[in-house]
C-alpha cells in the first residue's frame, strides 16, 4: 500500500466517501494482489505490470471508479465512457456490487 494513496483517502472531508474509496481500493488489491499503487493527477492509480488497471476520482457529489482495457469486456450499462476504459459513478447513499467490480478489474487486468 502506498503511503501517498492512504494520506489521500484520510484527507477526503466526506465519510462516506472515506469508506467507498477505502472499500475500492481493497477490491483492486482483491482482484490484482500484486498491484501497485501511486498518486497521479491527484488520483489513486492501480497498476499491474507498469500498466494501468483502475483509478479511483472523487468530486463533491460522487466517487468515480474507471477501470482500464475494457475493450473486449461485457460492461454493464451502469458504466460510461470510451470502450477502452469504463468509468462507474458512486452518489452518496449507492454501493457498488463490489463482487461485480473485482471480477471485472480481474478479467480486464488479465492481460497487462
Amino acid at each position: 500500500m502506498n503511503l501517498e494513496v492512504t494520506d489521500f483517502i484520510k484527507s477526503l472531508e466526506e465519510p462516506w466517501q472515506l469508506q467507498l474509496c477505502d472499500d475500492l481500493r481493497e477490491a483492486v488489491h482483491q482482484a490484482i494482489p500484486e498491484a501497485q499503487e501511486r498518486m497521479q493527477y491527484k488520483k489513486p492509480h492501480f497498476l499491474k505490470n507498469g500498466k494501468y488497471a483502475a483509478v479511483i476520482s472523487t468530486s463533491k457529489k460522487a466517487v468515480s471508479f474507471t477501470i482500464f482495457n475494457t475493450t473486449d469486456l461485457d460492461i454493464p450499462k451502469n458504466f460510461d465512457g470510451p470502450s477502452e476504459r469504463k468509468t462507474l459513478k458512486i452518489a452518496k447513499g449507492e454501493k457498488p456490487d463490489y463482487n461485480q467490480l473485482i471480477s471485472l478489474v480481474q478479467l480486464a487486468s488479465s492481460n497487462l
